[in-house]
């Protein structure tokens, strides 16, 4: 689609530009509303409604947050001077503040000075509330020759919710009419109307008040944000048998509740953590998710570029986007990626975590002794090329699954995948390992002569039930302040970080092992 030109871009809110867009704005509306009394009216009133075509294109851009901006192209049909546009199929959710307009055949001779964002929609209770004092019409039975007769009627007050109750007379508990000169409570019989209230409309529309230099077709580009479009990517990966190798696949869901159909629609998908302010009014995009296994693409349906500090996937293709509808669309797949399984024992209690490097707890000897028995089980695999990856992940939910001996696929755990950009690692927790357990225990507390220093060491035990020969990485985390050492340990170790300490455990089948160490904290 084309940009908007710089000159005939129109925003028509001046709240969001800055004080210099919004002086320019004014001064074009303030020449807009001159030329309006030259060439005539500047008013919506006796002017006759003129449609503008349906989409000639549309494209979306759909961001994480369940936003999305919509950028379309219509064909007006105008007359010289004022012209009222009603513009259809607008989304029930859009944000009027965010609408732009662009004149693309003759910028400077097509100008907005009024708009309106119509949405009251026709329901049972408005079009009573329109009918407060009129004459109206009720369809009674006759039992006797089995047919409907009419009497007429003048409505009084609505008294109930319509829309709860399902419609006049009795089942409207509240309604009052005059009818033949008395007044009725809850009328008996069918309430007619005559027509439709002015003012009530079927769909969601834009009604423009526009200014034309000249007469005839005129293209227009318009685009504005809406909620309730919203995408998440979710992925599925299958293990082989001795779970080195897997084969991934994204998928895009794409979810419209906007009441409207995007047709033939161009698709862009932004990943990454756009700031959005949220107002109390817009509610959050319905954000679904869902899984499939499917046979892989011959090739990527989305290309990957860079748009400011994010990532912007295009579909290479056009889409209908129809709605109230879930649409899936493979992203990327992967065959015989690299992989490995991570056993990890990280024994000490996680409550303990929240007070690392507090005072109150360095020298009490009984604190942080509390731990689990629990094993965690991770796959990891690197995001690469190698790997038949390397492009930027989105972030979503991981369903895991492995063939059993009967090469069925079984389920075994899920996770939930951060932003990942490409060549990082990922890590996926899928669960406690069954037959692989741990052991954590105080041993020995003390506090030296100098009362600024304790020391207390630590045994973790860790048991191999299994058939096989396993790795598992011991995981400590000194929490008690932050200037800390290892004064003792028979185990090889790595210092990750500050508060992370790691002891590589290798265990032979129905094995035992033990890790003990002693630190020392001072301050």
């Amino acid at each position: 689609m084309n940009s908007f030109p710089a000159k005939s871009r129109l925003g028509l809110f001046p709240s969001l530009l800055s004080k210099r867009t919004a002086a320019t704005m004014l001064l074009a509306i303030v020449t807009a509303s001159a030329a309006a009394k030259e060439d005539g009216p500047a008013s919506r009133a006796g002017l006759p409604a003129r449609q503008a075509s349906e989409r000639k294109t549309v494209d979306i851009t759909v961001y994480n947050a369940g936003l999305s901006l919509v950028r379309e192209e219509r064909t007006l049909s105008l007359g010289k001077g004022a012209n009222r546009v009603q513009v259809p199929d607008i989304p029930a959710t859009l944000d009027p503040t965010s609408l732009h307009f662009a004149g693309l055949g003759d910028p400077a001779g097509l100008r907005v000075l009024e708009q309106n964002y119509q949405y009251d929609l026709v329901n049972q209770a408005k079009l009573l509330e329109k009918y407060l004092g009129k004459e109206v019409e009720f369809l009674r039975p006759d039992p006797d020759r089995k047919k409907e007769y009419s009497v007429a009627g003048r409505i009084l007050a609505v008294g109930g919710n319509p829309e709860q109750y399902g419609g006049g007379g009795a089942n409207n508990p509240g309604l009052v009419a005059e009818i033949g000169g008395k007044i009725e409570l809850n009328p008996a019989g069918r309430l007619v109307l005559p027509s439709l209230p002015e003012g009530l409309i079927l769909k969601p529309q834009l009604e423009w008040l526009l200014i034309s230099a000249k007469e005839g077709e005129q293209r227009a580009e318009i685009s504005y944000l809406a909620n309730s479009i919203s995408w998440s990517c979710d992925y599925v990966a299958l293990l082989n048998k001795t779970d080195d190798k897997l084969d991934l696949t994204g998928w895009v869901t794409l979810v419209n509740n906007s009441g409207t159909a995007f047709k033939n629609a161009g698709l862009k998908l932004v990943a990454g953590d756009v700031n959005i302010v949220r107002e109390p009014e817009y509610a959050d995009g319905f954000q679904a998710r869902g899984a499939m296994k499917l046979a892989a693409a011959p090739a990527p349906q989305f290309q990957q570029k860079e748009l400011f500090e994010y990532k912007i996937y295009s579909l290479q293709r056009r889409t209908d986007v129809g709605n109230n509808e879930s649409k899936q669309i493979e992203l990327v797949s992967a065959v015989n990626a690299a992989a490995r399984k991570l056993l990890i024992y990280d024994g000490m209690d996680q409550s303990w975590r929240y007070w690392i490097n507090n005072a109150n707890y360095r020298s009490q000897q009984s604190m942080g002794e509390q731990s689990n028995a629990k094993v965690g089980v991770y796959m990891t695999f690197r995001n690469d090329e190698k790997s038949g990856l390397g492009m930027p992940l989105p972030k979503g939910k991981v369903r895991v699954y492995k063939q059993d001996d009967d090469g069925r696929e079984q389920f075994v755990g899920e996770d939930q995948l951060d932003h990942t950009p490409k060549d990082e690692e990922v890590r996926l927790y899928l669960g406690n390992a069954f037959d692989v357990v741990g052991q954590r225990a105080q041993t020995d507390f003390r506090t030296l002569a100098s009362g600024h220093a304790v020391e207390e060491s630590f045994e973790i035990k860790v048991r191999n039930h299994k058939k096989e020969t396993v790795d598992v990485m011991v995981m400590e985390h000194p929490w008690r302040w932050s200037q800390w050492e290892i004064v003792k340990t028979g185990v090889p170790f790595e210092k990750v970080d500050q508060s992370t300490i790691r002891f590589p455990v290798k265990l032979a089948p129905d094995k035992e092992k033990t890790v003990a160490y002693t630190i020392r904290y001072t301050w």
